[in-house]
């Protein structure tokens, strides 16, 4: 087996993010449920509630690009597959990813639909209330796939959002034997209970099959994988069956069981919660970079603990602050 040329090569959702301030009352008043993902499934309904949107900040997101733009960030070489339109905010998508020293390849789709956006509701409390329309971005076709980068990438990252529609989630199915054959590992994430109840078996049968080697989830998801609300049960349970489980508890910190033993870190300290969006994606994208630079558990752990800590202190879901010099001052 060759080395590889990256130390994460990610397939997600190419979306540009429009954030936003809104008092828990808006939330309740519009039907959204507050710190989830929903999605908008016409063009109308998307304008309607971009409508409702006070003043907005513009940033290039989706769940799987904001950790490879964060891997970068640490240093680490990283690759990124995912689909935009041939538009304006294709373009912009396309400039921030390579701007942040991702490689991106995936041509542009012609025509409609448009490239995906996602309308973000943070409410006083920091929160997140995501409102996603997924357009070009739920046409990844499978031929659209850089076979080599998937192939030279030591990891491959899928999440979980892109599994919905039926294209992407054939690619992602092609990606996970491409990255088999050349012996590369593949990291999951749930991200969300929404993905999670409506592809249960399809995950739980990806664990129980051995296709995947890191699987990420919050509290709340891996309750909703094994439909229970024993924590310890649900941890147990899939611990026993992959080789890294790595769950996030909020203010509680995080933990993982890797070759059946158990690690575990708490929150960084942060003065204000600003905007939770991204945390998970910031808090997968330390832990790989962890473990790409060969580092143990629990040093990855709280290297997620810190880059998760950095975003969720401003708005957006990309770093802002130097998160390798964050870490190399806390681990070297």
């Amino acid at each position: 087996m060759t080395s590889p040329a990256y130390d994460v090569v990610a397939i997600g959702n190419a979306i540009v993010d429009v954030l936003a301030q809104a008092e828990d009352a808006f939330i309740t008043e519009t039907g959204m449920t507050k710190g989830s993902m929903q999605l908008m499934f016409s063009p109308a309904e998307a304008d309607a509630l971009y409508a409702k949107m006070g003043p907005g900040i513009e940033a290039s997101g989706g769940s799987a690009a904001n950790t490879v733009a964060a891997i970068a960030a640490l240093g680490g070489r990283s690759g990124f597959i995912g689909q935009v339109a041939d538009d304006q905010l294709g373009e912009v998508f396309a400039h921030d990813i390579r701007a942040a020293g991702v490689t991106f390849t995936t041509a542009a789709r012609a025509g409609e639909p448009t490239t995906a956006r996602c309308l973000i509701f943070v409410t006083p409390d920091g929160q997140r209330t995501m409102n996603t329309f997924l357009r070009a971005s739920q046409f990844l076709p499978a031929s659209a796939l850089d076979n080599e980068m998937i192939a030279s990438g030591a990891i491959l990252y899928l999440e979980g959002y892109l599994w919905d529609p039926e294209e992407p989630r054939a690619a992602m199915r092609k990606g996970i034997a491409l990255a088999r054959e050349a012996g590369r590992k593949v990291a999951f994430t749930l991200s969300d209970a929404f993905c999670i109840s409506r592809h249960r078996a399809d995950f739980r049968r990806l664990i129980d099959e051995g296709q995947l080697d890191i699987l990420f989830a919050n509290e709340a998801e891996i309750l909703s994988l094994m439909e229970t609300e024993d924590f310890e049960a649900a941890v147990s349970a899939v611990a026993g069956k992959i080789e890294t489980l790595v769950v996030t508890r909020s203010e509680q910190g995080a933990i993982a069981i890797q070759g059946g033993r158990r690690y575990a870190v708490p929150a960084e300290p942060i003065d204000k919660v600003v905007d939770t969006t991204g945390a998970g994606d910031l808090f997968a994208a330390g832990f790989l970079a962890g473990q790409a630079q060969g580092r143990g558990a629990q040093d990855s752990l709280t290297m997620g603990a810190i880059a998760a800590a950095e975003v969720i202190s401003h708005y957006g879901a990309r770093p802002e602050a130097d998160i390798a010099a964050l870490v190399k001052a806390r681990l070297g």
